[in-house]
Order: structure tokens, then sequence, then C-alpha cells
């Protein structure tokens, strides 16, 4: 079921209906739960056993954990490797088997991979790292474990946020489950206006652009030059307003419960350094790689060589979370990489930055995350070694080079990055006072709030991809 299908048009307003209906707080979390598990099996009802596994594993063994002093690490090793386990299998076995045969048949021994027809379950890595999470917290005694399964079930397949984040901590959600919630209305008015935003950014800006950057990526023979380089630069915006499109929506759908979910994106493309461009972009998933490898490893607390091997792993395992692919052990690598070197330049950061400097580093940054997400978008590692090779092909005959490119992806498309220039606007007020501009936008008069408000409707009906709705892009990880 997705948020921009008519089934969730459905769904999401009859459980708010009955979750305001019901008094008790324990038929409230029972009506969170059956509905987040029918959310789930929408997709495929065979793969709720693996929630469900996942789920009573890292339950009993967190119990476990807090019970028995003796049994503490057994404990937290098996919920690892189990959860771990069901990921790597459905996830990534085929993956690491082909390339181990590939590596052996090198060495002459004729062997032939096993290949596990699998389909890989929706939002699994999302789940089982919320489930690592509360497993490593009660082992290091930041949290409590919860004694109540129901509760702890709904915690983690509440369904906004159950198939693409953000990934949340049990110390945030857990007491929101749990706590009984008093109808606020402007509480709801802003989830609703969240989701809007959200619709927005995904049918209107994001499946639009699919269309030109589909085109390219499906037949990358037919395109060279600055196409290349369109095409990818689609792809930035796309993929942003897909996933934080995404996140939204998500944020609203808890918003409408009375539960708040983290913010998962801060204006990203306004990061001026990597390290920023990181505190902005999927920042549940950022934090929760700082918190439990980063760290851990030593973070920064240790000499040079071995922070920056700290830094380049935890980017390289987090390239690798995204998909069994090189292109995303490339991607992260890359990340990593480029961290690492901005380091070694970085200097003191002055109170009154240059702001001409500071645009000069957001372009740059801009730039080199615009350039990475060809790795991401490529399907394999040819395709975008194809890109990098051809992107620049005719460029010394600049202007045609320019108009071919546009004109090869769809001329008139060019209206809809028009319309994401009320997305940029939008981020460039959020990057500006740092608050998310809906709520500045509360403080406005009436007719300033209701123009805004009309004109992203307005836009939303009728510019916006019309068929069945799209896959959000980060539903394959």
């Amino acid at each position: 079921m997705l948020f921009n299908s008519w089934q969730f048009a459905v769904f999401l307003p009859l459980v708010f209906i009955l979750y305001w209906s019901i008094n008790s707080q324990k038929f409230r979390i029972y009506l969170l739960l059956i509905s987040s598990y029918y959310f789930y099996m929408s997709w495929n009802v065979k793969y709720i056993a693996l929630i469900l596994l996942t789920t009573l594993i890292s339950f009993s063994c967190a119990i476990i954990i807090e019970k028995y002093e003796r049994y503490k690490r057994a404990a937290l090793c098996a919920s690892l490797i189990s959860c771990l386990g069901v990921l790597f299998i459905f996830k990534y076995f085929n993956f690491f088997n082909y390339n181990l045969i590939n590596f052996l048949n090198s060495f002459a021994l004729n062997l032939h991979p096993v290949t596990l027809k699998l389909m890989l379950p929706v939002g699994i890595s999302f789940y089982t790292f919320q489930t690592l999470s509360y497993v490593i917290d009660v082992y290091n005694k930041k949290i409590k474990p919860e004694r109540n399964f129901a509760v702890y079930a709904a915690f983690i397949s509440f369904f906004p946020q159950l198939v693409a984040g953000p990934i949340e901590r049990a110390e945030n959600l857990l007491p929101q489950i749990k706590a009984k919630h008093e109808f606020n209305y402007d509480q709801a008015a802003y989830g609703l206006k969240l989701i809007a935003w959200g619709l927005y950014k995904k049918l209107v800006i994001a499946d639009n652009l699919a269309l030109s950057v589909d085109a390219v990526y499906n037949n990358l023979n037919n395109y060279t030059g600055f196409s290349l380089v369109t095409a990818a630069l689609f792809f930035s915006f796309q993929i942003y307003c897909d996933f934080s499109g995404y996140s939204d929506i998500a944020r609203g759908s808890a918003e409408l419960m009375g539960i708040n979910l983290i913010e998962n994106f801060r204006a990203p493309y306004f990061a001026s350094s990597l390290r920023e461009f990181w505190s902005r972009w999927h920042i549940s998933l950022s934090s929760w790689f700082k918190d439990y490898l980063y760290i851990p490893l030593g973070g920064n607390r240790v000499n040079k060589l071995r922070h920056n091997f700290n830094l380049f792993i935890t980017f390289l395992i987090s390239g690798l979370w995204h998909g069994a692919d090189w292109t995303f052990i490339i991607w992260g690598g890359l990340h990593g990489l480029g961290q690492i070197i901005e380091n070694l330049f970085r200097v003191k950061r002055d109170a009154k930055q240059n702001i001409f400097l500071k645009i000069i580093k957001i372009i740059c940054v801009f730039i080199f995350v615009s350039l990475l997400w060809i790795f991401f978008r490529a399907q394999n590692l040819s395709d975008a070694v194809y890109i990098f090779s051809h992107m620049f092909d005719g460029i010394n005959n600049f202007r045609f080079y320019i108009k071919s490119g546009f004109d090869a992806v769809y001329g008139e498309k060019r209206f809809y990055m028009g319309l994401t220039l009320i997305l940029i606007i939008y981020d460039f007020i959020f990057a500006l006072k740092d608050k998310e501009p809906l709520e500045l936008l509360s403080r406005q008069n009436i007719f300033v709030r209701w123009g805004f408000y009309i004109l992203i409707g307005f836009i939303t009906v009728f510019f916006s991809q019309k068929g069945a709705g799209t896959e959000f892009v980060y539903f394959q990880f």
C-alpha cells in the first residue's frame, strides 16, 4: 500500500477516525498494531512472518539481557546474528555468493553460484536496524526493555515509518506509543500540511522528473553529452523529493495520531560541506551509523589514521546497506573518501565566514553529491562508467551541447524544474532560518497562508503524474 495510492487515502482516514474514537490507550495500541500489520501485508502476506520473527527475537533477547547478567552478551549476540542473518539471506546472499564464486573461479576452481530466488521484503533494512538499536540500547543500559509485547511490536511496525523510515529510537517512539494522547487540532492540521507537502514533492516533482531520468538510464547507449548531465541533475532532485516526500508523509501521518517522528531532512542541498550534508540528509540513518558503528570503532577519539579508517568503513558499510551491488559500495566509499579529504583541508570556522565563499562551497558539495548519485542510480557499474566517460562528449560546441542535452531528456520537463523552484525557495528559507518553513508560514496572515496552500494544492492536482502510484525509491532498501 503506497502513500500515494487511493488505498492509503482510504486507509489513513479510517485508522485516524477509529484511533480517536477509542478512549482506552490499550485498545489504541492494538489498533495501531493491527493496522500496521495490515499495512505491511498489503505488499506480501508471507513476509509478515519475518517482521514477527525479528520482533519476537529482539523482544526476548532484551528481557534476557536485563534479567540475566551472565547471559547478556550471549543474548545480544543471538539478537544481532539472527536479525542480521535474516537481512543477509534475503538481501545479500546472492551478491556475496556470486562474487565469492567468481573470485574462486579465478584460481581455476570450476564452481557455480547458488542463487536464492527470494523477493526482497519491503522495509527489511529499516525495521532490522530499529530492532538492533533497541537491543543494543538495552545492553548498554540506556533504556529499560519493554515488557508488553504488543507495545513493542507496535513500536517496530508503526506503519507511517515502517517501510522507509525514519529509523526511530526506542527512547523517542516507545513512550509515545504507550502514552494516552489527547486530540490536538493544531497538531492534526500540521500533520495534514506535511502530508500535502510530501505529496507535492513526490507526485509533482519526483514522479515527473523520473520520466526523464528513467528514459536516459534505461537506454544509455542512445544518449551522450549534456543529456547525461541533465539526467544526473534531475535525479538529484528526484531522489530528494521522493525520499523527503515520503518522510514528510510519514511524519504527517504520525502527527494525526498525536505522535512525533524525528525529522529526517533539513535542506541537505544547502550544506557547505559533506559532513554537514550527512547531518541534513537521511538524518535517522546517519545518526544510527554514527552511534552504533562509527563511535564504537573509536570515532574521532583516536589517531588521524584510525579516525580516517573509521570514517571510511562507516560510509562503506552505509553504501552496502543501501543495496547489494558494487555501485552502492563505491558510492558509500567515495562519500567516505570525500569526507577524509575534506578533513585534511578543513580550517577553523570563522564566525564571520565570507558569504561568497560559502556559496561556492554549497555549489561544490552539490556537484560532488550529484555526481556520486550516478553510481546510486546506475543499474550496474558499467552503466556508471559509461555516463562518466560520455557526459562531456560534444562540449567543444557548448551551445549545441547544452541545447541537445535538454531536448534529449524531454525539453517540456523544464517546466517541472520551474516548479522545483518552489522547493528550492522552501529549502532556502529552511537553511536560512533553521526552522521548518511550514512553522514560519503558520505565523503569517490568512491570505499568505491559504494562498500558499491553494497554490500547492492546485499544482498537485493538475500537474502530478497521473495513473497508478509509483513506488518510492527507498522501498528497494
